[in-house]
């Protein structure tokens, strides 16, 4: 639509949002855990590969596989579109903020592969430090280099510390990666209205009300009681089938796991229990009746097993 100038000779054209308008924090910070995530996806997708080989093959070069693995993505990402997959997907690209104007410039050469050695060989430095001077005397060189590499490291924390303060109060540079080499984030294109779907928001509140309902119904249910319950229920059955109608089936069965009894107690029926299935079930349900037989039990004892065996002469 087309709107008068101030002197009201020539319209101008309703200015829409400009493609290097500032990116908003929050969009910054998502484009860099989309990027750690795909990092771990294509790590974990890769070990797997050697599931099969022998436990610990790529212990010992993990830290350059991860490496080579950073260097790819940044190949075919920053250095080619210069933007990463998480700003990619996210409608966001680095422009050269060294050079002054309102036009898009993209990151130069030099700054993409300053970019890579910061990001890629800080991380690979981080992890192989201790092993490159691990062999060495405690008066050596590579000692004296070590302190001063952990020196470097823990400046560089703070450094960094500083300028996510600095990132949340001008929403600028959210890496000291970007702030020294002089890159930042801006939108590829003009950012139009978002259309919200109520109906959306709707099914997502309706979904998020039931699962705090079923959060607070669970806990109230007694679970223990509820498998008594069907067990029970189902234990007619067997006796019609004549699968526990023997006195040594009673002894050498948990009633209520079915194994062989381990510290066999009974509960004032003629069945045996586990020690720790037989209390569990009490703790958890005071009314607790036999899965076997029905009976409500009481006095928790211990019972004693003979195990007759017989000696067969050839």
């Amino acid at each position: 639509m087309a709107v008068a100038g101030a002197g009201g000779d020539k319209p101008f054209a309703k200015a829409g949002p400009s493609p290097l308008s500032r990116v908003l924090r929050i969009s910054q910070l998502d484009a860099f855990e989309l990027d750690g995530a795909l990092e771990q996806l294509v790590w974990s997708q890769f070990t797997q590969c050697f599931q099969h080989f022998k436990p610990g093959l790529l212990t010992p070069v993990e830290p350059e596989l991860k490496a080579l693995l950073q260097l790819l993505l940044w190949r075919f990402t920053v250095y080619s579109n210069s933007a990463t997959v998480g700003q990619s997907l996210l409608n966001i690209r680095y422009k050269n903020a060294l050079i002054p104007g309102q036009k898009y410039r993209p990151m130069s050469r030099p700054q993409k592969f300053w970019f890579a050695l910061l990001t890629v060989g800080e991380k690979w430095l981080s992890e192989r430090s201790h092993s490159l001077f691990l062999n060495h005397p405690a008066e050596s060189n590579a000692r004296k280099a070590r302190k001063v590499l952990s020196i470097l490291m823990g400046l560089t924390k703070v450094a960094s510390l500083v300028n996510f303060l600095l990132f949340l109060q001008r929403g600028t540079y959210p890496t000291l990666t970007e702030r020294l080499l002089g890159v930042q984030p801006v939108f590829r294109g003009p950012q139009g209205p978002r259309d919200i779907n109520f109906q959306f928001l709707n099914r997502e509140l309706l979904w998020h009300g039931f699962a705090e309902f079923l959060i607070f119904l669970l806990p109230l249910i007694n679970v223990w009681k509820l498998k008594a319950s069907v067990a029970a229920l189902f234990s007619p059955l067997k006796e019609l089938r004549g699968t526990e109608g023997s006195e040594e089936t009673h002894c050498t069965e948990c009633a209520v796991c079915g194994e062989w009894p381990t510290m066999p107690h009974s509960a004032g029926c003629k069945h045996v229990f586990c020690y720790y299935c037989l209390k569990s079930h009490t703790i958890a349900d005071i009314c607790f009746t036999c899965p076997k037989c029905g009976v409500e039990t009481g006095t928790i004892e211990p019972v004693r097993l003979h195990v007759g065996t017989e000696l067969h002469q050839s």
